[in-house]
Formats: structure tokens, sequence, C-alpha cells
């Protein structure tokens, strides 16, 4: 099943965006001694999915239902 991901985070610094468990920027979880994984608005601007071709989820327009490679 996909998990919701927002398209406009209101705070995105504040998380993780790397894997599906968004922790917080300051207890990853993965532990594998890397930063925190930026989401995509603040690397590409607020229109960022447009370009990716990503569509608004129908019923949450400021999410997207992403799929896992496996589901595609």
């Amino acid at each position: 099943m996909a998990k919701p991901f927002p398209l406009k985070p209101r705070h995105p610094e504040r998380i993780c965006w790397g894997c599906d468990r968004y922790c917080p920027a300051d207890s990853l979880a993965c532990g594998n001694g890397s930063g925190r994984t930026q989401h995509p608005a603040e690397l590409q601007g607020e229109d960022w999915y447009i370009d990716w071709g990503i569509e608004p989820a129908p019923d949450s327009p400021s999410h997207a239902l992403l799929c896992p490679r496996e589901e595609r």
C-alpha cells in the first residue's frame, strides 16, 4: 500500500525524508551516520512534484500517494 507523501510540508527541515519512517531531524533511526535527507521542495521549490509528473491525491490534494518500487 502506498504511504501518503506531503507535497508542500509546513516545516520540511524538521524531518528526514530518506525513507518512510519520517524521523525527526535530530533523531534519525537509520543510524548510518549520514545527515537528514531533504524534502524535494527544499531542493527544487514548492512545485517540484509537477516536474516529476506526480499527481496530488484526489481525496487529499496536499499529499500524493507514492508506491514502493515493488508495487509499481
